[in-house]
Order: C-alpha cells, then sequence, then structure tokens
C-alpha cells in the first residue's frame, strides 16, 4: 500500500527508521520525490498514527535517535551534497543568523580596531551613559578570543535556532532582550563593565530549553539531563577559576535563573 509521498529525503528515511523500531517494515521509491510503501497491510493503523505525529514535528529528537539506532546505508538512494551554511541554515531561523552575523562582525572590527576601541561604543553603560539605550544589550555581542565567539555561537545555534524554529522569532527576541540585560546587570554589579559575551544569554536558553522539555516534552524543545549537567559543571569551573580561565559568573548564573523562570512561567498551565 502507498503511505505517503516526501519531497525530501531525510524525513522519509527517518521515519522509515523510526518504523523499524516499531516492528514495521517501509520501503522507500524514488520517483520525482520518495514514496513510502507497506507490505502488510494489517500495519496500516499503526503506521497512519505514527505519521501524523511525526508530520506534526519532524525534527523530534525521538525520530533522530531512531536513524541511528536502526539506520542503515544500504538505502540505494545517494544523498545530495549539502553546504555547511545550508545545514546551519537548516536549524536556525532569521534572528538567530542576524544575532550570530552581528557578533561576528563586532569581533572582525575588535580584531581591527582593538577591543578597547568597540568596547567605548558598545560596553555596558557606565555614569552618565545610561541613556544610550543600546549599550544594555550590545555588551552581549563581544567576545575577546577565537574560543569564547566559537564556544557561544555554536550553543546559541544549536539552542536558540531550536527555539525560534519551534516557537518562534519573537520568543527567542524576549528571551535574549530579558537575558541580556539582566546578566548584564549583574554582572556589572560584580565586575564593572568592563564584559561582553553572549554566555548569559546562551545560560538563559539552557535553563529554559532543559526545564521546558522536562515540563513539557510535546514541545519539542529540550535540553539533554547530560548537557545540562556539562552546563552546571562549567558553572563551577568558573566559580572555582579553574584551568586559569576568565569567566562572567553572575551573567551565567544570572542567564540560568532567568531561562527556568521562564520556561516556568510558560508551562505553569499544563496538568502534572
Amino acid at each position: 500500500m502507498r503511505i505517503t509521498h516526501f519531497t525530501h529525503l531525510r524525513p522519509a528515511q527517518a521515519f522509515v527508521d523510526y518504523m523499524t523500531t516499531r516492528g514495521v517494515t517501509l520501503r522507500i521509491e524514488h520517483d520525482s520525490g520518495y514514496t513510502l510503501w507497506l507490505d502488510d497491510e494489517s500495519q496500516l493503523n499503526v503506521v497512519e498514527n505514527e505519521l501524523n505525529l511525526f508530520i506534526r514535528d519532524p525534527n523530534h529528537v525521538r525520530y533522530q535517535a531512531a536513524s541511528w539506532q536502526s539506520g542503515t546505508t544500504d538505502s540505494g538512494i545517494q544523498y545530495q551534497h549539502t553546504s555547511i551554511m545550508a545545514n546551519v541554515r537548516e536549524r536556525a531561523g532569521p534572528l538567530t543568523l542576524l544575532i550570530m552575523a552581528t557578533c561576528i562582525l563586532v569581533f572582525i572590527l575588535m580584531q581591527v580596531f582593538g577591543d578597547k576601541a568597540v568596547m567605548r561604543v558598545l560596553s555596558w553603560p557606565d555614569v552618565n551613559q545610561h541613556l544610550e539605550l543600546w549599550r544594555w544589550f550590545s555588551h552581549a555581542m563581544l567576545h575577546f578570543s577565537m574560543l569564547h565567539i566559537l564556544f557561544n555561537l555554536m550553543w546559541f545555534w544549536y539552542l536558540g535556532g531550536a527555539v525560534e524554529k519551534r516557537l518562534g522569532s519573537s520568543k527567542l527576541l524576549v528571551t535574549a532582550l530579558i537575558s541580556a540585560l539582566l546578566s548584564g546587570w549583574m554582572q556589572a554589579k560584580f565586575s564593572g563593565v568592563l564584559f561582553g559575551g553572549l554566555s548569559g544569554v546562551v545560560y538563559a536558553l539552557m535553563g529554559y530549553s532543559w526545564l521546558r522539555g522536562e515540563r513539557d516534552p510535546e514541545s519539542g524543545i529540550e535540553l539533554q539531563r547530560g548537557l545540562m549537567a556539562f552546563a552546571a559543571l562549567w558553572l563551577l569551573v568558573g566559580y572555582f577559576g579553574w584551568f586559569g580561565l576568565s569567566i562572567a559568573n553572575a551573567a551565567h548564573v544570572t542567564g540560568l535563573l532567568v531561562g527556568l523562570a521562564m520556561a516556568f512561567v510558560d508551562t505553569r498551565q499544563l496538568k502534572k
């Protein structure tokens, strides 16, 4: 029986792999797209129910896990080569990409003109600078090493992209603005205005994604517990000053608390 037709191979193969873990064998035929066929009609109801769930959220982690568990490389269909940028855009929305591009541009300017010159324009507001409103947020665009910016942008793409794709650009924008403002305010209390980085926002996204996934798994937003444990360990690294790293501990903790609070508010109406 013909089950459905996909334009692209990836979702077709993901669904086939997932159904394999459920004991159902489907075949893929390549014509103008990718058609799925079922040989055993007695399994039709199971396939149709699972297909409805898959269509609602084809990027859910359960389908990726199924591909690792049961996927093979002998489907007979050749994947088209995709560029790195295509893979980046596939997960990230326009706001995610815009913020990442802005961070990269600011980093380049810091290499050309020097850190101090750029910080004079974008750092957290000092005395008599409170009316320069962009400063309350632009400090998050400052990064002081290649490792610093790569670490932050990797996590922001991974978490921010998922939030934007599933919950919309407005949710990511609100999360980024609130966490940048509050984490910057707290860090300034402890270290003064000479700091920067997207990590306060990243930790907010970590906290939000983890708690949202725990309380509302159907949202498609999650952060695996192992990665959340890594984030907590990194807080300890910063707090105790291990490895001689200069880490904005107050911004990290504040961002994490902001993300947890936002996730709790967004899921408070859900049944336990």
